[in-house]
Order: structure tokens, then C-alpha cells, then sequence
């Protein structure tokens, strides 16, 4: 009788053991599968035609998250149809050397400023369109997590992400090595460059629950294919990041210099920068200064879970006396409705490429004026020009843009 009852417990507590064995296999080895379909609906300043406002597709994604024996994998693949490019944003193999050191092979996030996005809105801020926001590149990265509250990130990284197809676009500065999620040198006439080289450190000190204060450096090579050298380019950042109530505040301070030579051994005052297919002159030397605030409101209308209104900025310092400061301002607002995402912004620049009438001009030299610069002179009736005469100042442009994303 007894043999019959140690025999059942046992065979209990091998089926437990087998059940257990096998959820914990099943929780620790995976595939996940999922995506993105996101539409805008805007209004441009600057266009004044019957074609405002205007629907288009923003992008569609796949992603794909998989863990097999301890190696995990993070890929996604995004399609933006209205920029007539397709491209890998981001694709490594991650695993944990120990407790609180993880390690990330192929192209990630590079750890520079606040991560992962410094800005509330839908447009980033302005460092995202010189490199510096949500950049990623390929190489291998070692994340040190939460070390009497500290956070280190070191990375490597040998070159920028691939880039994908471009189909169409504008090639007015030039368009190769455009077809890409975040900016990054670009080739463009007589400047053959390229990133090569470059090292990352980033630490995050946590002070409670609320309050992050951190730091950034980055170092890397600009290679200049004809001439078969490189310069060597730095940025810096310090940032905070502070939580209270249903505040959130985020801020920084990046002093970059993307040191560089022309074809013919120049140095430069502007390089090419391109994602999405096209590309556009960068200040190589440049302070910037970020700040959003953002308050969200929980509610229970529907599907409707949270709204969170905002205001980001950015003012670009240019370093070269003769070129043009940047602002960007975007106020809006974020709608949470169970996987659907909405974001209802009014943005607003000066000199930034994207809100402008002449695309991608603003990061470069900049414009003054808001009429074309022969028109700054008086001109008399034997058609020579005289002393200059005041302008208005550059307008702010601006776009009232939603868009509407289903995330899965």
C-alpha cells in the first residue's frame, strides 16, 4: 500500500516537475511577430492650393522579437511608400553575459543623449535631424544596468546602418546612401564622406523614480573616400529627465563637430545628412539646446485611455558666424486608444529642413530673410543695386499634421 503511494506521488510530482520544465522552456524561448500601419493627414504653410490638406501613408513595419537558448533577437523592417524607400531601422542579437551586463551585436540604438526618444511629439527634436536623437548604427554595444543606481552604455560602432532602395526622391543636394531611418553622412558632390569608426560611452545616474541626470561622449572617424583619410568628429551631451505628478520633463544640451575634409582636402562648414530618401547640408559645428514638457491626462472615453499634451523645442546655435540659426517648435497633443497611437501636432520652424518651402535648406546656411536675397537691395531706374533695405525676418512655417498609427 504504501509502495502504491509513494509510487502515485512520485509519478505527481515527475508530472509537476515535466509541466513546469516545459512552461518554463516555452516562457524562455520564443518568436513574436509585429508591426505598424500609420497614416498622416497635414496642411502645409507654404503650399496655397486646392491639394490642402492632404492624406498619405506614413509607414508600415514588421518586427520580430525571438529568444532561442538564451540569444535574443530584435529586427524590424520599415516601408514608407510616399518617400519611395524601404530599409532596416534597427536588427541585433542580444544576450546577457551576466545579472546587469547585456550585450548587443548587429545595428542598435546608439547610446548618446536621452534615450530612446528625447522629444513628446511625433517630429523628434532637432538633434534626430543631425544624427543625435534615436540614431542607429552597426557594431556592438555592452549595456551596464542599474549599478548602485547608475547606468552605462559603451558601444563600438564600425560604420552606419545599411541603407535601403530609393525609388524617385529629391535630388537636388543629392540622394545616395538616403534610403535609411535615422540621418547619417551622406556622399554629395566633390565630399565623398562616410562614418567609419566611431565610439560611444553614455552613463545615467537614477535619483528615485523620478529624476534622471546624465552624460554623453562620442568620437568617431569621417572618412573621405577619394583622399583614403579620416578627420575625427565629437559630440557631447548632458541631459535630465524628471517625472513629477504627471509631468514629464525632458532636457539637454549637445555640442557637436563633425569635423570633415572635402575631395579636394578642404575643410568643410557643411556636410550631407540623409534619411527618408533624401538628403540635405548640415552646420558641421553646432551647439543645441532641448527642452519638452509634456502632461498627461488619464480619462475613460471609449477606447480612450490617455491623452498627453506637450510642447518640445529646440534652438540650434550655429558655430559659423555666418550661418542662420534653427527653431523648432512643436506643441500637440498624444491620444492613447488601446494599440491605436494619435499624435496632433502644430509644428512650427525657422530654418528647420523639414518645414520649409525649400526642403532641407535650413541646417545648413540657413535663411535670414523671407524673400529671395537679390530683393534686400534698392534697386534704381539704371538697374544698379544701392544700399541695402530692411526685410522682415524669416517667417515661421508651419504644418498642422496628424498621424494615426495601429500598432500590433
Amino acid at each position: 500500500m504504501f509502495l502504491k503511494k509513494s509510487t502515485v506521488v512520485l509519478m505527481l510530482v515527475f508530472a509537476a516537475s515535466s509541466i513546469f520544465a516545459q512552461e518554463k522552456k516555452e516562457n524562455d524561448d520564443f518568436v513574436k511577430f509585429g508591426g505598424a500601419l500609420r497614416f498622416n493627414v497635414f496642411s502645409k504653410s507654404w503650399v496655397d492650393n486646392k491639394t490642402q490638406p492632404e492624406a498619405t501613408i506614413d509607414t508600415w513595419r514588421l518586427n520580430v522579437t525571438a529568444r532561442k537558448k538564451g540569444v535574443d533577437l530584435n529586427f524590424e523592417y520599415r516601408f514608407y511608400p510616399t518617400f519611395g524607400t524601404h530599409f532596416m531601422k534597427q536588427g541585433w542579437l542580444g544576450y546577457g553575459l551576466t545579472d546587469n551586463l547585456y550585450m548587443k551585436l548587429g545595428v542598435s540604438q546608439v547610446p548618446f543623449g536621452i534615450t530612446t526618444y528625447a522629444s513628446h511629439s511625433w517630429w523628434f527634436q532637432a538633434p534626430y535631424y543631425v544624427g543625435l536623437e534615436d540614431d542607429y548604427d552597426m557594431g556592438v554595444k555592452f549595456d551596464i544596468s542599474k549599478i548602485e543606481n547608475l547606468d552605462l552604455s559603451v558601444a563600438y560602432y564600425r560604420q552606419s546602418e545599411p541603407e535601403g532602395p530609393i525609388f524617385g526622391g529629391d535630388v537636388t543636394f543629392g540622394q545616395s546612401g538616403a534610403g535609411r531611418y535615422s540621418y547619417d553622412l551622406t556622399p554629395s558632390a566633390g565630399s565623398s564622406n562616410r562614418e567609419l569608426n566611431q565610439f560611444n560611452l553614455r552613463a545615467a545616474y537614477h535619483i528615485g523614480d523620478g529624476l534622471e541626470i546624465g552624460a554623453s561622449g562620442q568620437i568617431g572617424g569621417i572618412h573621405n573616400t577619394v583622399l583614403n583619410e579620416a578627420t575625427t568628429s565629437t559630440a557631447f551631451a548632458g541631459h535630465l529627465v524628471a517625472d513629477f505628478s504627471n509631468f514629464n520633463f525632458k532636457g539637454e544640451v549637445i555640442y557637436y563637430d563633425y569635423a570633415a575634409k572635402d575631395d579636394a582636402g578642404n575643410d568643410v562648414n557643411t556636410l550631407s545628412m540623409g534619411a527618408y530618401g533624401s538628403s540635405y547640408p548640415v552646420a558641421t559645428n553646432a551647439t543645441m539646446y532641448v527642452a519638452g514638457l509634456a502632461y498627461t491626462i488619464p480619462v475613460e472615453i471609449g477606447p480612450i485611455s490617455s491623452v498627453q499634451a506637450y510642447v518640445d523645442y529646440t534652438y540650434t546655435d550655429k558655430l559659423e558666424d555666418s550661418f542662420v540659426d534653427m527653431h523648432h517648435l512643436i506643441p500637440g497633443f498624444m491620444i492613447t486608444a488601446g494599440s491605436i497611437y494619435t499624435y496632433v501636432d502644430f509644428a512650427m520652424g525657422k530654418n528647420q529642413p523639414w518645414l520649409t518651402s525649400t526642403f532641407g535648406t535650413g541646417l545648413g546656411e540657413g535663411q535670414l530673410y523671407s524673400d529671395d536675397a537679390a530683393s534686400k537691395y534698392y534697386t534704381d531706374d539704371a538697374g544698379m543695386q544701392g544700399t541695402p533695405v530692411p526685410m522682415d525676418e524669416l517667417d515661421w512655417e508651419t504644418r498642422f499634421n496628424i498621424n494615426i498609427g495601429y500598432y500590433f
